[in-house]
């Protein structure tokens, strides 16, 4: 039985030693490892686009890619994205409970036209151009013009919503 463990899935093997078969196993415990971490995180992490959202996202990937390679130790790696997710469970549940916690993790949003008028200076803090303002108007508000506005914010998503006079 040993012997089948090490063929199949080289729990001894390297990154210089490990076989493609034992890739491809490694994958597949991987791919359900990291499906319940996904179930285990919440509908949010994946729902969500904001950074925090984010860097949970790419580091779970990038951790979870050396078990499949044997970059790093199987066990830690699964270790270590349980870790991740569970600390994106405890931000989140801070950021439910405390605003500071929440503006340090989330951000604010931010306030980039008001009574159809555009605030220049949180554009440009933003690095964003009036031509983005107004396809983001167009596309989230469908509304033509900053006219027909009362306010437009960059939300902490990134994303821009619009409130209709």
């Amino acid at each position: 039985m040993k012997e089948l463990v090490d063929t199949l899935f080289g729990p001894e093997a390297d990154s210089h030693t490990i076989t493609a078969l034992q890739m491809t196993v490694r994958a597949v415990l991987v791919f359900f490892a990291a499906l319940a971490l996904l179930r285990l995180s919440g509908k949010r992490t994946f729902g969500g686009n904001t950074a925090f959202d984010m860097v949970v996202k790419i580091m779970l990937g990038a951790v979870l890619s050396r078990a499949v390679v044997a970059a790093s130790p199987f066990g830690g790696t699964l270790l270590a994205g349980l870790v991740l997710v569970g600390l994106h469970r405890l931000l989140a549940w801070a950021s439910f409970r405390s605003e500071a916690v929440s503006r340090m993790v989330k951000g604010d949003a931010v306030l980039l036209a008001e009574h159809g008028q555009p605030r220049t200076e949180a554009l440009t803090q933003h690095n964003l151009t009036h031509n983005d303002l107004l396809e983001g108007i167009r596309d989230s508000g469908n509304v033509a013009s900053l006219a027909e506005t009362e306010a437009v914010r960059l939300e902490r998503n990134g994303s821009i919503s619009v409130v209709k006079k």
